[in-house]
C-alpha cells in the first residue's frame, strides 16, 4: 500500500512539471515586446540579408537610446 501511493505520488509529480513546462515552453513564441517601434518590420531576404537588416536596426536602436535627453534652454 505504501509502495502504491509513493508511484502514484511520483507519477502524479511528474505530470504536473510536465504540463508546467510545456505551458512555459508554449509561452516563449508568444513574447512580444511592448515599447518596440512599429516601423521595424520582420527581415526577408536570405540568412545573410536578414542577419544584415537586424544588425542595422540594433545599431539604430542603440544609438537612438544613447542620446541625451533634450533640456529647456534657461531662460535669460
Amino acid at each position: 500500500m505504501r509502495m502504491i501511493f509513493g508511484v502514484l505520488s511520483l507519477l502524479f509529480v511528474v505530470a504536473v512539471i510536465a504540463f508546467m513546462s510545456k505551458k512555459q515552453v508554449s509561452s516563449i513564441s508568444e513574447i512580444k515586446v511592448p515599447g518596440a517601434p512599429a516601423s521595424i518590420a520582420a527581415p526577408s531576404g536570405n540568412v545573410q540579408q536578414q542577419s544584415q537588416q537586424i544588425q542595422q536596426q540594433f545599431k539604430a536602436a542603440a544609438e537612438a537610446a544613447m542620446q541625451p535627453a533634450r533640456t529647456e534652454p534657461d531662460a535669460k
